[in-house]
């Protein structure tokens, strides 16, 4: 993936926190850490989870 241009965001204490504050749609901490993470650096999240894709944008399904 890093050869296509990806790169890796790293989890920071301000992700851990947005998490923490998401409604408790989703019990899985490793998705709203994710959904979090999005918020946080304005990009879209493809799930296709449909309970994580009820927090809406910047979640989408696929």
């Amino acid at each position: 993936m890093l050869d296509n241009g990806w790169h890796e965001i790293a989890m920071t204490s301000e992700h851990a926190i947005a998490a923490g504050e998401l409604p408790p749609l989703h019990k899985d901490p490793f998705d709203r850490m994710m959904l979090a993470q999005a918020q946080i650096e304005g990009v879209t999240l493809l799930t296709s989870d449909d309970i994580v894709a009820r927090y809406g944008a910047p979640a989408r399904l696929v």
